[in-house]
C-alpha cells in the first residue's frame, strides 16, 4: 500500500515562498492499495494536482472518503477533473449531516450553486455517486476495508482506518481531544468525565496497531488554550494518541496556515525535544506535500 500527500495545510490554502517545502494546499491524501485501487482521503485543494496526475491513465475509478464538510476539506472537489470526462467512476463517501438531514450530495450541491461556481452539476460527464458512511460500519473496496470512526470536531468528523493485506493507515481528519466542559467539583463533572474517557478509549482501540497514523496537529500546547473548542489537536495530543495506540509512524498534518516552513520545523523540533527517552519505537514526522510512503 502506498500513501501520498497532496495537501497538508489546514483551514485555508497558504501558497507562497514561506510554504514551498511542505506545501500550501489543503488536505488531500492518496492511498493506492496493492491492487491499485484508488482511495482518496478528503478533497481539499490538493485534490486538483492529484486529479491532473490521473489524466494520463483514464478511465479512473476513485473512492473519495470525506472526513467532514468544512471548506478546507471539500473545496477542491469541484475541480476534480475526472468528473467532467465521460467514462470515469467516482464514489463519494461522507457522514450524514444531522442539521440538514442530507448526505454527501450536499457537499457538491452547495459548492456548485450557480451563484458561487460557473459550472453546474448537470455538466459533469461522470457524475459522482454519493453514499453515507456510518461510524464503525466497514466499507469494502476490492480487498481493502475502510472503517469510519467518529472523532471530535464542531461538525461531524469521521476518521478513516484503511486496511489492506495486513497493512493499515488511519487518518483523523480534524480532531480535538475530548475535554470536560464542566469544572472539577461542578454537578455533572464526574458523569461527563466518564463519557469522554470512554470516547477516548474507543478512538485508541480504533487506531490500535496501525502502521501509520496521520493526525491533526495544528497547534502547540502553548497555543492550544486560546484555540480550545475550535476542533483541532496539538503535536502533543497526536503523539499521545499514537503512543497509546501503538502506532509505528505518526505524520503530523493540518499545518497552521500562518506558520511558515521554517517556523513549522522550529516548533516541531521543540516538541520532539520534550520526548527524548519515552517515544519507544514511534517514528514522528511532518507531513509534506508530495511525500510518498510505501507500507
Amino acid at each position: 500500500m502506498k500513501v501520498k500527500f497532496w495537501g497538508v495545510r489546514g483551514s485555508i490554502p497558504a501558497p507562497g515562498p514561506g510554504t514551498m517545502r511542505y506545501g500550501g494546499n489543503t488536505t488531500c491524501i492518496e492511498v493506492r492499495t496493492d491492487d491499485d485501487d484508488l482511495i482518496i482521503l478528503d478533497g481539499g485543494t490538493g485534490i486538483f494536482p492529484l486529479a491532473q496526475s490521473l489524466l494520463k491513465d483514464l478511465p479512473v475509478t476513485a473512492y473519495i472518503f470525506n472526513t467532514h464538510s468544512h471548506w478546507d476539506h471539500i473545496q477542491g472537489l469541484p475541480f476534480f477533473l475526472p468528473v467532467f470526462i465521460p467514462g470515469n467512476k467516482i464514489h463519494l463517501y461522507a457522514a450524514l449531516d444531522p442539521v440538514s438531514g442530507e448526505g454527501p450530495e450536499r457537499i457538491m450541491s452547495v459548492q456548485m450553486q450557480y451563484s458561487f461556481f460557473p459550472v453546474r452539476e448537470a455538466e459533469m460527464k461522470s457524475p459522482i455517486e454519493c453514499m453515507v458512511a456510518m461510524p464503525h460500519e466497514a466499507i469494502v473496496v476490492g480487498r481493502t476495508t475502510i472503517t469510519p470512526i467518529m472523532l471530535n470536531h464542531p461538525v461531524v468528523n469521521l476518521g478513516y482506518r484503511v486496511e489492506c493485506k495486513g497493512k493499515s493507515v488511519f487518518f483523523t481528519g480534524d480532531h480535538e481531544p475530548h475535554f470536560n466542559i464542566y469544572e472539577q467539583g461542578d454537578e455533572g463533572y464526574e458523569e461527563y468525565q466518564t463519557l469522554i474517557e470512554e470516547q477516548r478509549r474507543s478512538i485508541v482501540e480504533a487506531v490500535r496497531g496501525v502502521d501509520i497514523i496521520i493526525a491533526d496537529s495544528s497547534y502547540t500546547r502553548e497555543e492550544y488554550p486560546a484555540k480550545k473548542g475550535w476542533g483541532h489537536g496539538t503535536f502533543d495530543s497526536s503523539i499521545q494518541l499514537a503512543l497509546d495506540a501503538g502506532a509505528k509512524v505518526l505524520y503530523c498534518t493540518h499545518h497552521e496556515p500562518t506558520r511558515s516552513d521554517d517556523e513549522l520545523e522550529k516548533v516541531f523540533a521543540e516538541v520532539l525535544s520534550r520526548y527524548p527517552d519515552n517515544l519507544g519505537k514511534l517514528d514522528i514526522r511532518l507531513a509534506r506535500e508530495g511525500a510518498e510512503i510505501t507500507i
